[in-house]
């Protein structure tokens, strides 16, 4: 059951401009911001407020400053930007927020060449993206929201800044700043290899190297368990997909789009939704079924993501089959050899593939107790004692339970080439 909600709820608003402007004060419950006869005015007296501070970074606001979000009902919370971080007492899960810059709309446009189309590196159904290089000569990624109304765009821009804000992590995207005069953008730090999904599923470019295969898993795993347990907020990105995890120069992987993302205060098992959004083929069961969306809603398409990485095929074919339906009887005979994309042929490391092979077929179960936690994730794809620890409470199929002791047995002391 969802707990009560409290000055951290996710239908809050920027607490800081309430007191800014006098007139109002922090709302903490759906009625109240529905009762609001002017929702607009709201968004565009906060845009303003960003602009009257654009000669100072974003942590100038108050650091328990929250933003309402979209209509859509996604969430976030706002941190104190300077100089929060993670309490978790592991040290692999603290990191700094950075600062952020305001970019006026003359720098955005002498970045992209006036938004030139030769510039364009993503398109979707909310936002474009813009290569861009900053006077400095920094290369950056400018996202440019595009969908609906403006008052629309001016909610799924804050959804996503107040998410992004206070996320930093090496395998998260990298937020420089915003802007907010004449649109509203997103100032990102850009991933020269692209997207994973470019490099799995364009025949145009080389294929990954299974080398690259499991570092991706490995760190979009470790991002995904800070972004659940690392974070001050415990935030759900709901778009896990190949698409949506971009390559640094070294094919470090970054988790990136949190336009969908909701937070979950620490008394809520799971948030209700009735409006379903993201994308096919990733959709947990309880998700499309019941709109229960919690930690184990990304870790089904994470599951999923393994899937596309092990095998090279689509999360969704031409014949609209997904790829958790399609590797699902080849997952329960551990056929690994049909479940490989053939572009590897025998190129992987053995352990490293039936790690993931085991992990892959665990995050995608029908029933999400069924599922791990991104903790657990972690440990299965490291080959770890605490992974063995997992393995040994998981009841049904018991040949995997057997199949990952014998393979923890055979394999201790060795390693598992990167770990």
């Amino acid at each position: 059951m969802e707990g009560k909600e409290d000055v951290y709820s996710p239908d809050g608003v920027l607490e800081d401009y309430f007191r800014t402007v006098e007139s109002e004060t922090a709302s903490s419950s759906e009625a109240e911001v529905e009762q609001n006869p002017k929702p607009a005015a709201r968004w565009r007296g906060l845009v303003q407020l960003l602009k009257s501070r654009s000669k100072g970074p974003l942590s100038t606001l108050h650091p328990l400053s929250v933003l309402k979000l979209s209509r859509r009902s996604s969430s976030s919370s706002r941190e104190h930007i300077s100089g929060a971080t993670s309490s978790l007492g592991d040290p692999d899960l603290a990191y700094t927020s950075p600062q952020l810059k305001n970019f006026t709309i003359s720098e955005l446009q002498s970045a992209t060449n006036c938004f030139n189309h030769e510039n364009l590196i993503g398109k979707g159904g909310y936002a474009e993206v813009y290569k861009g290089c900053l006077r400095d000569g920094q290369l950056v990624a400018i996202k440019r929201l595009t969908r609906g109304p403006p008052e629309d765009r001016i909610g799924d821009f804050l959804s996503e800044l107040g998410t992004m804000a206070h996320v930093n992590h090496p395998n998260t995207a990298k937020l420089i700043g915003y802007g907010v005069e004449g649109g509203t953008f997103l100032a990102l730090e850009l991933s020269p290899n692209g997207s994973l999904a470019s490099l799995l599923h364009k025949g145009s470019k080389p294929r990954l190297d299974w080398s690259i295969r499991y570092k991706v898993a490995l760190g979009t795993a470790e991002g995904l368990l800070y972004l659940h347990e690392g974070c001050r907020r415990r935030i759900i990105h709901r778009d896990i997909k190949s698409a949506n995890i971009l390559l640094t120069e070294s094919f470090e992987p970054q988790i990136c789009d949190f336009g969908l993302a909701k937070w979950l205060p620490e008394q809520w098992t799971h948030h209700t939704v009735t409006k379903f959004e993201g994308t096919f083929g990733y959709l947990a069961p309880e998700y499309l079924m019941h709109g229960i969306l919690d930690e184990k809603t990304d870790v089904f398409a994470f599951g999923v993501l393994l899937l596309e990485i092990i095998s090279g095929r689509r999360a969704l074919d031409y014949s609209r089959q997904t790829l958790a339906i399609w590797a699902k009887p080849l997952l329960k005979k551990n056929n690994i050899r049909e479940l490989v994309d053939p572009s590897l042929g025998d190129n992987y490391n053995s352990l490293q593939m039936k790690l993931m092979v085991l992990t892959a077929f665990l995050c995608t179960q029908q029933s999400s107790i069924q599922r791990p936690q991104m903790r657990q994730v972690v440990q299965l794809l490291r080959g770890s004692q605490g992974g063995l620890e997992v393995m040994k409470k998981f009841q049904k199929p018991s040949f995997w339970k057997r199949y990952y002791v014998e393979l923890f047995t055979a394999e201790e002391g060795k390693g598992t080439g990167e770990l």
